[in-house]
């Protein structure tokens, strides 16, 4: 067998770069014996590929030739039938099963383990073995074991050494072999004969090697006498370290006794240490100064040295009753009298603060209360820095009792916030009152006592007049009546003076300018005063003050950041009470000036929302933030309702069936709105709603011009149209507003088709039976008459043309263009000066008219001769002759 699986290795696998690991004589079960051999090989070159290779002798010669391969990894199963006893039959599942009879078991079971280790060190244990013996499959896990832990991938016993320690044969071991096989001619076809003269000359040499031996035995005697020698010196030796021995026990059990005595003085010395620790850690931490308790029990709470000193035994007391005692101290009698003795400072000391500060707050109120006289008749409120100035000295101790006595914090927050209410309350009414009494002042100085005062209250009295629904009287009165629709109040706009909003303005601003600076004050006193952070802290857990020491953790379930929620609600709420009266008071002031003017409402949108803005660049959740932002709803209302007025008051515009129409009042009105709306919002923040506005109104004048335009009696519809939407389109070009781009080309259009259809529709007038003429003669141009056979219709020869052209000589013409002139004249308004553009329009399309008769008459009445009495320089001259004379 060794030698044919060195002919198979040479001559088949060889030149395909294939090792031969194992190889079993088989033929297929239950057919006719045909004898085969499979073969399991690897690869030489990276990555090794794992082959069942089928081998067969040729029936032509006696060399061998491969005949069907399979790769490893498709092995699914390799079945070997019976476990327990010898059986050569054995199966291999590839994409079919494959059944084997083996020559013997033990080439069967060789094989078999050299497939069990290629699974195993390859295809990471793929292949399932069924009645294969454990003992087969363990042999080579017992073998890595005596390996290195880097070798344990190496095939081990018999032919599978070769996966790893296999090597070719070199050249002079080729030779070596083949000279010996030419030596015994029979070594292939006699391998018994061979290997029987092989072992004859191995015996040969084992007993030259026994003779070797032998001949060696005087140097054994000698060495095994050397050796005795050896063992008589070590037994003297191993006597004196006994004694040696014997001599260092006796030393170390007095080394033992020294030890056993160190390690109990360093045991006392640490316990020692331990107690010293614990003794100055209670005296460091829980001993007050006989100075801070002096302080906290009679400290003088009005003088700034006696405040601070009071601040310094606080914190002390603080730091001391917030010691993380460790286990064990609670339970001592020193330290019981001392957290009492500390209870007692802090309740003693909580007491005397509060009364302390409710007398400051009572005093402080009685010296402000006494200066808010000297601001009754400014537009100024009372500023209150001095009492925080006076009272934030107090700040480090509010926080010491907002930490230790929570009750009295809260009744001292009450107690200002009751007592800070009442004085707001009074300096807010005075402050509004006197605002309300200079802005009433603008609307009586600009006319007269139409207006009066009673008292203080600033409330409007006596009868105002409400705006009567606008009637258009006559060319001489028009613009005398005509007031701005686009006022909302209770007076036209025509008897407000700029002044006066000028100053309302004013007024307003310096209102909002001293709110601003009194609410952010206040709220920051009351943050820092009574110690409600505007921000979260990130602070949990165990602390160290400044001092080192250690302090209790706080309650579990408190967090800062809720808490501190909770301490921005506070502040919120606070503010609430003590400023309750200021959106009062602004919604009061804001209905007086609406009252007043409705113009007013734009100022007031532009001044609070810049106000609003500012606030909330500041602070977002401030009360002046929050406060403001309420108010602007309702002057934003305001200016709605003043929007939606205009439209309904446009609505209900009636006009004159007797005098012409003319420019409309609410035309003119939105002129004047528009004008000052964009002196007012330039620059602002809120001209999105300006913008808004502009394109309701500008619809509803749309609308309504067209629907007076129809009812119109008196005016033609087309210049109604023409006037209002040229006015329109001459205010939007020259204030620019680009929100209302479109309406501007929309107003230029429509200006631009009812001008072209006013000059057409009385353009047809003059030359009445000459238009009727051609018009019949283009109706039959139409039905089909080719235009040189009109000639021949007998309504439209060349008689009746001439009899209608002689009926419109020049002098008639210019007759007929003169009354023209005077009724357009007549339609037209003299605000818009559109007489001239009218005019030089008709113009033109007369001379459209002229060119075209004059065109009908060459088509349709070739060679006749027929031309009109006059010509395009008498027209001219007409028109202008006309124009002057007029």
């Amino acid at each position: 067998m060794t030698a044919i699986k060195h002919a198979l290795q040479r001559d088949i696998f060889t030149p395909n770069d294939e090792r031969l690991l194992s190889i079993v004589n088989v033929c297929k079960a239950g057919k006719k014996k045909k004898n085969c051999f499979l073969c399991a090989t690897v690869t030489t070159e990276r990555p090794v590929q794992v082959r069942v290779v089928k081998v067969k002798k040729s029936d032509k010669g006696d060399f061998y030739k491969r005949q069907m391969a399979w790769e490893l990894r498709d092995l699914a199963e390799v079945d070997a039938k019976d476990a327990s006893k010898e059986n050569p039959e054995f199966d291999l599942h590839f994409e079919k099963v494959y059944r084997w009879v083996a020559s013997s078991t033990a080439e069967k079971n060789s094989f078999i383990s050299c497939i069990w280790k290629l699974n195993q060190r390859y295809l990471r244990k793929k292949v399932e073995f069924v009645n294969v013996s454990s003992q087969l499959l363990e042999e080579l896990p017992k073998a890595e074991e005596s390996v290195p832990s880097g070798e344990s991938q190496s095939v081990a016993g018999g032919d599978e050494d070769a996966l790893d320690d296999y090597q070719e044969l070199n050249a002079r071991e080729e030779q070596d072999i083949e000279g010996m096989m030419e030596v015994c001619e029979y070594a292939i076809s006699n391998a018994e004969a061979f290997a029987e003269k092989l072992s004859r000359e191995l015996q040969v040499l084992d007993g030259a090697n026994i003779q070797s031996i032998m001949a060696s035995e005087k140097q054994v005697n000698i060495l095994m006498q050397l050796l005795d020698e050896a063992l008589s010196e070590v037994d003297t030796i191993e006597g004196k370290l006994s004694s040696y021995e014997e001599m260092l026990q006796s030393v170390k059990e007095q080394m033992d006794q020294i030890s056993q005595s160190n390690r109990l003085i360093q045991i006392s010395n640490t316990n020692n240490g331990k107690l010293l620790d614990e003794i100055q850690f209670l005296v460091n931490y829980m001993d007050l100064s006989k100075g801070h308790i002096r302080a906290l029990q009679d400290g003088d709470l009005s003088s700034p040295k006696g405040i601070e000193a009071c601040i310094n035994a606080s914190e002390a007391l603080l730091q001391c009753m917030n010691v993380a005692l460790r286990p064990g101290h609670e339970k001592l009698m020193a330290v019981k009298q001392q957290q009492h003795l500390f209870t007692e400072l802090r309740d003693t000391f909580a007491r005397r603060l509060t009364n302390h500060l409710n007398n400051v707050f009572v005093h402080q109120g009685h010296d402000q209360s006494s200066t808010l006289s000297q601001h009754t008749a400014e537009l100024t409120l009372p500023k209150h820095s001095p009492l925080h100035r006076d009272l934030l000295r107090y700040a480090k101790l509010m926080e010491w009792l907002k930490n230790t006595q929570r009750e009295k914090y809260d009744g001292l927050s009450r107690t200002y916030v009751d007592y800070m209410t009442r004085l707001y309350e009074r300096e807010i009414k005075d402050f509004f009152e006197v605002a309300k009494i200079k802005m009433a002042g603008t609307t009586k100085e600009g006319k007269g006592n139409k207006f009066g005062l009673h008292g203080s209250s600033g409330k409007l009295t006596g009868s105002t007049s409400s705006l009567n629904k606008l009637t258009v009287q006559g060319s001489s009165s028009r613009r005398s009546q005509s007031s701005s629709l686009l006022d909302m109040g209770n007076m036209s706009a025509s008897d407000l003076d700029v002044a006066d909003r000028t100053k309302f303005d004013k007024i307003f601003e310096q209102v909002l300018s001293e709110l601003e600076p009194l609410c952010l004050a206040e709220q920051d006193f009351i943050s820092k005063f009574f110690k409600l952070q505007q921000h979260p802290t990130l602070a949990q857990g165990e602390v160290e003050s400044d001092g080192g020491v250690p302090s209790r953790q706080p309650p579990p379930g408190e967090h800062r950041h809720s808490m501190s929620l909770t301490e921005k609600d506070m502040v919120r709420l606070m503010m609430n009470k003590i400023f309750q009266s200021i959106e009062t008071e602004l919604n009061s002031l804001i209905a007086l000036g609406d009252k007043i003017d409705s113009f007013h409402s734009l100022y007031m949108l532009v001044k609070m929302s810049h106000h609003v803005w500012t606030a909330q660049n500041v602070d977002p959740a401030s009360y002046l933030s929050t406060t403001l932002g309420n108010v602007l709803v309702t002057v934003k209302r305001n200016f709605d309702k003043c929007i939606s007025g205009q439209i309904r008051q446009m609505e209900e515009v009636k006009i004159s069936k007797k005098s012409k129409v003319g420019i409309l009042p609410f035309v003119t009105g939105f002129e004047e709105f528009a004008e000052l709306a964009e002196t007012i919002f330039r620059n602002a923040e809120r001209r999105g709603d300006l913008d808004k506005a502009y394109v309701k109104l500008i619809r509803a004048v749309f609308m309504n011009v067209e629907k007076v335009a129809n009812e119109s009696q008196k005016t033609p519809r087309d210049v109604v149209m023409m006037e209002n939407f040229h006015h329109i389109f001459s205010t939007q070009s020259r204030l620019k507003i680009s929100c209302l781009e479109t309406e501007r080309r929309e107003a230029k259009h429509k200006y631009t088709d009812h001008l072209q259809s006013y000059v057409i529709n009385s353009l047809g007038q003059p030359l009445e039976k000459l238009n009727h003429f051609f018009e019949g003669v283009e109706a039959r141009v139409a039905q089909g008459v080719r235009e040189e056979e009109v000639s021949y219709q007998l309504a439209f020869n060349k008689q009746e043309l001439r009899k209608v052209i002689k009926e419109y000589p020049g002098k008639e013409v210019k007759k007929g263009l003169d009354n023209l002139y005077k009724k357009v004249d007549k339609h037209l308004c003299e605000e818009e000066s559109l007489l001239q553009v009218v005019w030089h329009s008709m113009q033109d399309e007369f001379i459209r008219q002229y060119k075209h008769f004059e065109g009908l008459i060459g088509r349709c009445y070739p060679g006749s001769g027929i031309t009109m009495e006059f010509t395009i320089g008498d027209m001219l001259e007409y028109f202008s002759s006309i124009a002057q004379s007029h």
